[in-house]
């Protein structure tokens, strides 16, 4: 079974960006998140948006 939600940092791995830049998209609504305990969740479903999202804005730019 695929994972539904990833660590942050293992998310942001996923997406090629650093820390910092993964956090910022956390603020800015990009990437949605959950807490399960302590410990902090991004969804699969919001980095494949995500993705998206950029492929589409790369396609129109071209």
């Amino acid at each position: 079974m695929e994972p539904l939600a990833l660590p942050p940092k293992e998310a942001f791995a996923a997406i090629g960006v650093g820390v910092t830049k993964g956090y910022e998209l956390i603020a800015s609504g990009d990437l949605q998140t959950f807490k399960v305990g302590r410990a902090t969740r991004v969804t699969t479903e919001s980095i494949r948006a995500y993705v998206a999202r950029q492929i589409e804005l790369c396609s129109k730019a071209a």
